[in-house]
Formats: C-alpha cells, sequence, structure tokens
C-alpha cells in the first residue's frame, strides 16, 4: 500500500508539470494583431495621420478642376452660336456695327435735319471751335484730333480758335445757349450742331463722316495758304498789331476798329 501510494504522488506530479506545461504552451501563441495596443502599430497611426491631409488635398483640387472646367464649358457655349447656311445679309452688318455707339451720338450725322442747335450764316461750310492753347491736355488734344480728321479729308474747313478770339467764344455760347456748360472742340456742319470730339471720333470710324463730307469740294494735297500759313490770322494793317490809333482832331489814341483784342483780323485769303 505504501509503494502505491509512492505510485500515486509521483505520477499527479508529472500530470501537474504537464498541465502548466500545456498552459504555458498555449499561453505562448501569439495573440491577433488586433489585440495589440493601437499605440504602437505604426501603419494604422500613419494612415490615420495622413490620410485626411490627403483627401482633402484631392478634394480641393478636384473642385478647382471642376470650376475651370465649368468656366471654360460656360464661355464656350456662350460664344458657339448656331450657324446658318444663308450667306450673312451686308446690311445687318452695318447695323449692327452702328448699334454698338450710343444713338445720341448717331442722331446729329444720321440725321442733321433733327438738330435744334443752329449757327446761322455757316449753312455751306463745317465750323470747328477750337482751342489752341495746352491749357489743359485733354482738351487741347481733342481740338487737335478733330481738325487732323476733318484736314485728311481735304475738305476746306472754318476753324474758329477762340482763344485767339473772344467773339468766337461769345458766338458759340449764344448758339449753345448762355446756361450750358460748353466743352471744346464744337462742329457744326451745313449750320448745325453735330457735337464734339467723341462724336466726330466715332462716326468717323463706321464710315459715317466720310458720306457727309462728300457734299464739300476737296482741295488740293499739302494746300497751305500763303497769307497766314494756316494760321487763319494776321496782324492787322490799320493799326500793325498794336490796337491803338493817333487821332489828331481829338489829339488822343483811340482803339482800333477792325482787329480783336490781339491786334489780329482774318485772314482774308483761306476765311471769310
Amino acid at each position: 500500500m505504501a509503494g502505491l501510494d509512492k505510485y500515486a504522488e509521483k505520477t499527479s506530479f508529472f500530470n501537474r508539470s504537464l498541465t502548466i506545461q500545456g498552459h504555458r504552451a498555449t499561453d505562448s501563441t501569439p495573440k491577433p494583431s488586433h489585440n495589440l495596443n493601437p499605440s504602437l502599430n505604426r501603419t494604422t497611426s500613419i494612415t490615420k495621420f495622413y490620410n485626411p491631409v490627403e483627401t482633402v488635398v484631392e478634394s480641393s483640387l478636384k473642385g478647382k478642376v471642376k470650376n475651370l472646367c465649368r468656366l471654360f464649358e460656360g464661355s464656350k457655349s456662350s460664344s458657339s452660336k448656331p450657324t446658318s447656311t444663308a450667306p450673312p445679309d451686308p446690311l445687318q452688318k452695318q447695323k449692327s456695327n452702328k448699334s454698338v455707339l450710343s444713338e445720341s451720338r448717331l442722331s446729329p450725322f444720321l440725321s442733321l435735319n433733327n438738330s435744334v442747335i443752329r449757327l446761322p450764316g455757316t449753312e455751306d461750310r463745317i465750323v470747328v471751335f477750337f482751342t489752341s492753347l495746352r491749357g489743359i491736355r485733354r482738351t487741347y488734344e481733342d481740338c487737335y484730333s478733330v481738325r487732323m480728321i476733318f484736314r485728311g479729308f481735304r475738305v476746306w474747313i472754318d476753324e474758329r480758335d477762340i482763344s485767339m478770339d473772344s467773339a468766337y467764344k461769345k458766338e458759340l455760347q449764344i448758339a449753345m445757349g448762355e446756361k450750358r456748360s460748353v466743352s471744346l472742340p464744337q462742329v457744326f456742319i451745313m449750320g448745325k450742331h453735330v457735337g464734339g470730339a467723341d462724336v466726330v471720333k466715332s462716326l468717323f470710324e463706321i464710315g459715317e463722316l466720310a458720306k457727309i463730307l462728300k457734299l464739300f469740294p476737296v482741295r488740293e494735297p499739302g494746300f497751305v495758304c500763303r497769307c497766314c500759313g494756316d494760321a487763319r490770322f494776321i496782324p492787322c494793317s490799320n493799326c500793325d498789331g498794336s490796337r491803338k490809333l493817333y487821332d489828331e482832331d481829338e489829339d488822343r489814341h483811340k482803339r482800333c476798329p477792325e482787329c480783336n483784342e490781339n491786334g489780329l483780323i482774318r485772314c482774308p485769303d483761306c476765311s471769310s
């Protein structure tokens, strides 16, 4: 009996060691990766950190590209018009070109009879009121450009420089209305008011001015007045430009009645 008890004790000891080793063996098996600490999993942490930035950049780029595509598609759709097989009508082209300008600019040229402002005594000529002074650069450039446009057609122009003769300024104010503020230059054709520099330039570009100027005679190319050199004024021959005359009867000086405030008279050859 004593021998059996010792054998049982030995077997139980070995069984315990086996069970411990078995438990250890089972415990030593690697656990799945999802049970590890997430802070130690570098791949997941890096992807979690960089994925939002990439998605934001991609979404912003996609949005910009879409907006650009929409803009280009919109411009193409607006510029593309249905083409007609019929040939274009030249009259419609002229009307479309004229419609670019306002009616207020076109009305003096298209119908001079509708002009309310008149300049009496100038029904047979073109009159341009301007200034030769360069005090205001914009005004001087407008006056110069209008004069060059008319001279390009080689038609005779009655140029009236208000800086050389104050009577022209009064004449223009009476014709335009004394209460109105008048800018220079101002053009009258056949005694009827046309407009300023903007009107002349715009109608010159579309060809309406050339149609009206066909009614006037053309001078020789390079024509220059021999008397005044196209200055339109010469010194007064009565007072020699001094504006004063000596009266022997009254024994005093008087104002010369023939010249203006600058001692000038209009050229008898090219101005009348």
